[in-house]
Formats: C-alpha cells, sequence, structure tokens
C-alpha cells in the first residue's frame, strides 16, 4: 500500500487551519487542482478537479474519522464503480494539526497572532488494484507526496 506522508509547521494559528480544512468548501484555496467541491452534506463532498490536460474529474469522498479536540480528521474516495476503481482498492487522505509552543511576544495581540505556529501532517494511504499494485507503487507515492507538498503549500499560501 503506497503510503506518502509529510509534515510542515505553519504560521498560523491552530484554529485558523483548523477551521479552513474541516470545512469541504475550501479545498480550491489550498488542494491542488481542486477547481470546486459540489454537494457538501456534513459527512461528504465531491471535489471537481481538472488535469493537467484540461479533462474536468469528479471524485467523492466520505469524512471518516473526525477528532476535534485532538485536531485529526479523515476522508476515504468513494472508488468503487468510478474511473478510479481501475487504479485504486480505497484511498485514504489524513490530516492532524498540533499547536507549537509559542514564545510569548511582548504585548500581545497581532504579534501574538503572527508568533503562532501549528504542526501539519498530511498522509495520504492508497490500495492499488490489479496490476498496478505490483508495479505502480513508487510512481503513486512521488505523486501523492506532491499532491502533499502542494496542499502544504496552499495552507501556507493562504495563512500569509
Amino acid at each position: 500500500m503506497p503510503t506518502a506522508r509529510r509534515s510542515r509547521t505553519i504560521q498560523a494559528p491552530l484554529g485558523e487551519l483548523w477551521n479552513v480544512i474541516c470545512d469541504p468548501h475550501h479545498l480550491p484555496r489550498w488542494w491542488p487542482r481542486v477547481e470546486r467541491v459540489e454537494d457538501v452534506d456534513g459527512r461528504s463532498f465531491t471535489e471537481v478537479m481538472t488535469t493537467a490536460k484540461g479533462k474536468v474529474v469528479r471524485a467523492d469522498f466520505d469524512l471518516v474519522d473526525l477528532r476535534e479536540g485532538m485536531h485529526t480528521l479523515c476522508w476515504r474516495q468513494s472508488v468503487q464503480g468510478t474511473p478510479f476503481e481501475r487504479v485504486l482498492q480505497s484511498a485514504e487522505t489524513e490530516i492532524a494539526l498540533a499547536a507549537v509552543a509559542p514564545c510569548e511576544p511582548a504585548g500581545g495581540g497581532e504579534a501574538a497572532r503572527a508568533s503562532a505556529e501549528t504542526h501539519v501532517t498530511i498522509e495520504l494511504r492508497q490500495t492499488l488494484n490489479g496490476l498496478f499494485s505490483r508495479v505502480g507503487g513508487y510512481l503513486v507515492r512521488r505523486a501523492a507526496m506532491a499532491t502533499i507538498e502542494g496542499a502544504l503549500d496552499g495552507l501556507e499560501r493562504i495563512s500569509g
């Protein structure tokens, strides 16, 4: 099962990042290739993405784990009966946030917000189908790493 995981410390308060990550409507702001999000209904949503060649692709997701107190969540992509089924048996995205212990700036206020940092970890776990499961692990892992880096870049961009 190809698994890709990356972490980064982002200069933003944990609460602000958590609000962005928990709301699928924000995905186009920070997740790579997502143009818009549709059919959000609490625990499920559909991403509408555009490939490098301009093709529109839809992917359905369900929120399978949400631990607000621990600031972690996990989405599972619905692959059964979709074009993704040729390559994937399953795909999950887990995101975890942790506040970085702040240094207390003099004066508080805006200076306190500017010093707030959050450690963000994103992990993509994918189980591959068929022949691709034997030969495609490296390629899938490499693509997942690039996606995670793009997502972390997006979070950094919108929080700065």
